[in-house]
């Protein structure tokens, strides 16, 4: 791609709202994460108790359900990014091809 196209594209104000926009849900999904993650890390270090108690007569704690919600909300997050770029920044990319073919 040559740089005449390369900067029409920087240029185009689809193409900066979908940086931003792109960016933005991007940095609120992985700080989400890292919240569950660290505060499960937290939770392991400062109150390991909690996570050692037993849930009912088996060998189960509470430690494995939470465990499993972390690695779950994992996939969940992983979804709804895939779920807005397959519809929202598809499409915008695709308003941003389609501005490009007409101004050539």
């Amino acid at each position: 791609m040559d740089t005449k196209t390369v900067n029409r594209i920087k240029s185009n104000p689809k193409f900066q709202e979908l940086v931003t926009k792109r960016s933005s849900f991007g940095i609120k999904l992985a700080i989400a994460i890292l919240v569950i993650y660290y505060s499960f890390i937290l939770v392991v270090a400062f109150y390991p108790d909690v996570l050692g108690t037993p849930l009912g007569d088996g060998v189960m704690t509470v430690g494995i359900p939470v465990g499993i919600a972390i690695i779950i909300s994992a996939f969940i997050l992983t979804g709804m990014y895939v779920q807005r770029a397959n519809g929202e920044f598809d499409d915008l990319t695709q308003q941003i091809k389609d501005d490009l073919r007409e101004n050539q």
